[in-house]
């Protein structure tokens, strides 16, 4: 069986490296980098890290508003489609790159499949939000990572194509984690102490377009003292520089390029906490039993709040400050992901598709 897979930012990547090696044992698979994440530090090292077979077809979106970058990924989406004629469409997680893979197969009636369905924040204010809600509802096959996301769906009416898969991220960090402990130098290059630093992203809009957030996230995180390891996104270090934060960030943040997936387990899982905007960050430090400071006021990932390794703080200054210092997890660390997604959701594809 064809089955055209799209991928087109850092997370995706990830996602798509364990669900792939599974595929290719029994179907051919034809991988379509969109190119929503160009630069080589965002896209190329990933798929050098991780082994993922070269993209057959790269598209060279690039960055964009919302609705130029989701309108060209479409464009080059449909004449992929048009001329390879899979079986499946393959989508992963929430970007542009997930919605535009979703329509440009459901409008040529091909069927769509989707690796993390059934997230929901519930803040449409969130791009990545209106994008899984509406794939979702053009989707024919739906894993889902958690019970809480099969009961989202549920709540929306969807029933039909729905499966309890774990989640595939688990797979990635399970496969690399050894390898990256022996492979990366990076607390060596930082002269990091394991324990004793914290790991900083940021790369939302609601947080790096606000000069507010901006001082206050970078504020609170100087003003506690402690190492901070920041590996500045494009879209952080450009906003950073037009707020005039750049030249000023305190002495104890570390700025530097965006990390390589082996390098970033490596920090984060050494590291004492995790401030971050991001869901996949999020899952990791759950994952790598890292306590982790969410800068949002919502999260699709509840379980890990739910489990207490998780807080919300938005940009609230005070509050991240306190939680740098007084945020302890119970100790109690339940399994909420499983192992094994990949392996499943090849097992269901090759069953339910023929």
């Amino acid at each position: 069986m064809k089955i055209v897979s799209i991928a087109g930012a850092r997370p995706q990547f990830i996602k798509c490296a364990p669900v792939s090696r599974e595929l290719r044992k029994s179907h051919q698979e034809i991988l379509v980098h969109t190119g929503q994440h160009y630069d080589p530090e965002m896209s190329d090292i990933f798929f050098d890290e991780l082994s993922i077979p070269k993209p057959d077809y790269h598209l060279g979106v690039g960055s964009g508003s919302h609705g130029k970058q989701t309108g060209e990924c479409l464009v080059g989406i449909e004449e992929v489609l048009e001329k390879e004629r899979p079986s499946l469409v393959l989508v992963y997680g929430d970007t542009n790159s997930t919605l535009a893979g979703g329509l440009a197969a459901a409008k040529l009636h091909i069927p769509v499949a989707h690796v993390e369905a059934g997230l929901r924040s519930y803040d449409r204010r969130m791009p990545e939000e209106v994008n899984r809600v509406l794939v979702d509802h053009v989707s024919d096959l739906l894993f889902c990572p958690t019970e809480t996301a099969v009961n989202n769906l549920l709540v929306e009416g969807i029933t039909k194509g729905v499966y309890l898969t774990g989640d595939v991220m688990a797979d990635a960090l399970l496969h690399n984690r050894e390898i990256a402990e022996a492979r990366s130098g990076i607390l060596g290059k930082y002269s990091l102490t394991r324990g004793q630093f914290l790991v900083l992203t940021v790369h939302r809009p609601s947080n790096t377009d606000n000069r507010e957030h901006m001082e206050s996230i970078i504020g609170a995180t100087g003003k506690c003292g402690k190492t901070t390891l920041f590996p500045v996104h494009p879209r952080t270090r450009k906003y950073l520089k037009l707020f005039g934060l750049w030249d000023r960030l305190p002495r104890n943040i570390i700025a530097c390029e965006p990390l390589g997936y082996l390098d970033m387990l490596a920090a984060m899982g050494s590291a004492e906490k995790i401030l971050t905007d991001s869901g996949g960050v999020q899952k990791e430090a759950y994952l790598l039993s890292v306590p982790c400071i969410t800068l949002r006021e919502n999260t699709e990932w509840v379980e890990t709040v739910s489990a207490g390794w998780n807080v919300l703080t938005g940009s609230d200054r005070a509050m991240i400050q306190k939680m740098i210092w007084d945020f302890t997890p119970p100790s109690d660390h339940p399994d909420l992901f499983g192992v094994g997604a990949s392996v499943r959701i090849a097992e269901l594809i090759s069953r339910l598709c023929r």
